[in-house]
């Protein structure tokens, strides 16, 4: 198996286990009234930082290999293609503050 999907799958699994282990471990602290709240708050708070990462690192990764491409040909187009890479990790930081939100707002 090649090392880049092997890094993938590994946190693809992360992403998936560690909400559901804190989840466990929150669920046995409180009452069962409350620890359904906080555990919704902590699974909404994990779907959208592991989402969130799945979808700029997806971004990242297409808009990455075309900006190689481009800047392979032409060169002063580097500015622009760095651009469009970084406006792809902005949706892994969007949704690191969504969490937030979710977790010390609501």
């Amino acid at each position: 198996m090649d090392s880049r999907k092997l890094a993938y799958y590994a946190m693809l699994l992360a992403a998936i286990i560690l909400p559901a282990t804190a989840l466990v471990a929150h669920a046995q602290e409180d009452t069962i009234g409350s620890g359904i709240r906080e555990g919704l708050k902590l699974v909404g708070a994990g779907l959208a930082v592991g989402l969130a990462g799945i979808g700029g690192g997806y971004a990242v990764g297409v808009a990455g290999a075309a900006a190689i491409s481009a800047v392979s040909e032409k060169r002063e187009m580097q500015g622009i293609a760095l651009l469009y890479v970084v406006l792809g990790e902005g949706i892994a930081i969007y949704g690191l503050l969504v969490s937030l939100l979710i977790l010390f707002v609501i």
